[in-house]
């Protein structure tokens, strides 16, 4: 009787695991970045926690994501099964792109995590603190080459409003821009740039490692896991927290964006998720609905005016 019930306990179990969602989930930036670390969070903690059996995850680099966002909206409308991840800096790629597309052509379900933009050098720099980036950067604006996301992204934007407070002109910053983060780390690693910017969690490794240095981050308090300063409390009154999130398909029915909803809910709960977030750095800043939406649109018309005040947007 006892194999018979255990017998039935696995069948079960089979059966319910046949019946898992899948989902294929688009990070719209080459490896090594934070959309492509948040996509295969994502992926890992799913299928760990039994939210779906089998979550693919596929990069599509180029132009701050809106590439993969058009290709996302071509090719996935209507399919319950495709998620894309994205956010802040997709939202300043649209409008310095003139993308034809945008996050109105794809279903938002919410925002996941927010992070910290962290400002660092080599380990070997001669720049010892972000006074002394500053003041290099004010006195020949194109000597400090700043190695970060897309054009138009919350890197490029972090920077723009930094020199915006200490009085430089934004239009003149030596910004290079990079689809990923793992090659933005390797032009700062090879010293081809002065200086790097991206999200914390992304070069904690190489401060941990001894390779980098943070010289500030960027929120208005200091950032977990680094006694770095902020730059408000050194004198920049700049306080920019990237955040990220997960949209699917365009032309889903109330029913398909529900299920989905309710798979995304069941992650940002799961034990698993709570792990991850303390482990890469990232905060949960999870808002879902009609809140987000309100919120998304807030965010968007916010960063426009961002863009013009540094002059990436007309």
């Amino acid at each position: 009787m006892k194999h018979a019930l255990l017998g039935a306990a696995f069948a079960v179990a089979a059966a319910t695991a046949s019946f898992a969602q899948e989902y294929t989930i688009m990070a719209p930036a080459a490896p090594g970045g934070g959309w492509d670390s948040t996509a295969r969070t994502i992926q890992e903690v799913m299928v760990a926690e039994g939210i779906a059996g089998n979550v693919q995850v596929q990069n599509v680099p180029g132009a701050g994501g809106t590439v993969g966002l058009a290709q996302f909206v071509a090719g996935a409308a209507g399919d319950p099964k495709q998620l894309i991840v994205g956010g802040y800096v997709m939202v300043g790629a649209i409008l310095t792109n003139g993308s034809p597309v945008s996050l109105a052509d794809v279903t938002p379900i919410a925002r996941l995590t927010g992070e910290a933009e962290a400002i660092v050098v080599p380990a070997a720099s001669e720049i010892k603190t972000i006074q002394e980036l500053v003041e290099k950067m004010k006195a020949d604006p194109g000597s400090v080459s700043w190695a970060g996301g897309s054009a138009g992204g919350v890197d490029h934007i972090t920077v723009g409003l930094l020199a915006k407070a200490a009085g430089v002109d934004p239009t003149k910053i030596n910004y290079v821009a990079f689809s990923g983060g793992g090659e933005a780390l390797a032009a700062l690693l090879g010293n081809q740039v002065t200086a790097g910017i991206s999200g914390v969690g992304e070069f904690l490794p190489q401060v941990e490692a001894g390779a980098l240095r943070i010289l500030a981050v960027s929120t208005a308090e200091k950032w977990p896991g680094t006694d770095a300063p902020t730059l408000m409390e050194s004198g920049y009154d700049v306080n920019v927290q990237n955040w990220r999130m997960i949209a699917a398909a365009p032309g889903l029915t109330d029913d398909q964006k529900a299920a989905v909803a309710a798979d995304v809910d069941k992650l940002v709960n799961s034990a698993g998720w709570k792990t991850a977030l303390e482990t890469k750095g990232w905060a949960n800043t999870y808002l879902a609905g009609a809140d987000f939406d309100a919120q998304l649109a807030k965010e968007i018309d916010a960063t426009t005016t961002i863009l013009k005040d540094i002059g990436l947007v007309k």
